[in-house]
């Protein structure tokens, strides 16, 4: 039936077939607004998945912020500008006051590539740590890092992982203390690791809000656990917030303050240009200033002033529309009505929430917790057809993925909540009945 599609016959001759498409029958979209997107043929789908279009899909504020600039001036950064120094300023004094300098790339994985870059050079050593499901890129040097799915994960030696701190699915029998103590040492054995293979460590990269693992329930104290061993082996603390920053998880600018645990590099991305192609790292002065003394860094397309424009415009709106709050009220709203789909489908296995970031993760056993990858699959494309759109992720595809535009209100919540009600008693009657 796909074959049939000549947008997709022809994509497939051009970019080839193993370009990744969401769902069974491949959405053909063509526009975008507010938390809603919309087909060739005029349908409409709310948009419970992309946290790019942060701020909403063509915020208006967002497209004439680029269209001025762009009609303006674009230029690399080795002119001077005003508008890479304001969003610059403006960026940092979102963090801790160590947290005073910024640089500038055009994606998540470069990004983390040149926090890698820095971490290296200011330790000395090789060696970093990362959940034994990660995902932070796909660039030569952060694709090792991809225990989830990235194969030259598979063969290198300067990295090395740690079972993913999950609550949910942890050893029984363990109060959240030793919970976070069991984690914790998971760490140390791979630093233990390193020095036994003389790899010197740089540090150890991980998403505070473990999303790509699951949005996981973490051991309260682990995070603090886990960083003062890295820090006593000699190596550094990178936060990836290319997910859950810019107040997705609702209370906090950055997911990384939940656990009150500052990192030494701190790298964005996705949402932060609302679209337009910009990322960031965050660090102290003095890493920046030595890695730049070190190794020049600069890219033609970094901070140019359209996309510090673009990035402008999203923290104007984010702090104009009060998208935090809105975050939190309307998280809860959503996480309280998942409970309650919780209790009526046995599908659902556990709801966990931070903002407006949620995973609910499908079992057939709730003893054994074994988990539902082809409902969670059959259910991520009846939710298609119904109209919404999430999706899935989890070591096996078991985790539903929801992150909406952080605009989201009550009604589009109860259109969420019905259309999820309505597609899993539809699941569950045709796999477990």
């Amino acid at each position: 039936m796909l074959g049939k599609n000549p947008l997709l016959e022809r994509r497939q001759r051009v970019i080839g077939s193993h370009s990744p498409l969401f769902y069974e029958q491949p959405l053909h979209i063509v526009r975008g607004e507010g938390v809603w997107l919309y087909d060739a043929d005029g349908r409409r789908y709310l948009d419970v998945y992309n946290n790019v279009p942060h701020v909403g899909h063509c915020h208006p504020r967002v497209v004439d912020a680029i269209a001025r600039q762009a009609a303006t001036l674009n230029v690399h950064t080795r002119y001077l500008h005003d508008n890479i120094v304001n969003y610059a300023e403006r960026l940092t004094a979102r963090f801790d006051s160590s947290l005073s300098m910024a640089m500038f790339a055009c994606s998540g994985s470069e990004a983390n590539e040149i926090a890698l870059r820095m971490a290296r050079h200011h330790t000395g050593g090789q060696g970093i740590i990362v959940t034994d499901f990660a995902y932070h890129g796909n660039t030569e040097a952060v694709a090792e890092l991809g225990t989830g799915f990235m194969p030259e994960a598979r063969t290198t030696r300067r990295v090395h992982a740690f079972a993913c701190p999950d609550s949910y699915h942890g050893p029984a029998g363990l109060g959240p203390e030793r919970l976070a103590d069991h984690y914790a040492d998971s760490v140390q054995a791979a630093i233990d690791d390193f020095a036994a293979a003389g790899i010197k460590l740089a540090g150890i990269l991980f998403c505070p809000a473990f999303a790509n693992e699951g949005l996981l329930d973490v051991p309260a104290g682990f995070i603090e656990k886990a960083v003062a061993r890295v820090r006593a082996a000699g190596g550094l603390y990178i936060a990836d917030e290319v997910q859950g920053g810019f107040g997705r998880t609702g209370k906090h600018w950055w997911s990384h303050e939940w656990a009150g645990v500052v990192p030494d590099i701190v790298t964005l991305g996705k949402p932060m240009g609302n679209g337009h192609p910009i990322s960031g790292v965050v660090a102290s002065a003095e890493l920046i200033e030595a890695f730049g003394a070190w190794g020049m860094y600069f890219n033609t397309f970094a901070g140019n002033p359209v996309s510090c424009a673009a990035a402008l415009a999203v923290l104007d709106v984010i702090e104009e529309e009060q998208l935090l709050a809105n975050a939190v009220q309307v998280g809860a709203y959503i996480a309280s009505g998942l409970r309650q789909l919780q209790a009526s489908h046995p599908l659902i296995g556990d709801v966990r929430d931070k903002g407006l970031f949620f995973a609910v993760e499908l079992v057939r056993d709730h003893h054994s917790r074994e988990p539902a990858s082809a409902e969670s699959a059959a259910l991520v494309n009846a939710m298609r057809r119904e109209g919404v759109l999430i999706s899935a992720v989890g070591r096996h595809n078991q985790v539903l993925k929801l992150r909406p535009p952080m605009p989201f209100s009550r009604d589009n919540a109860d259109l969420l909540l019905n259309t999820l009600d309505h597609c899993l008693g539809t699941v569950e009657r045709q796999y477990h009945e």
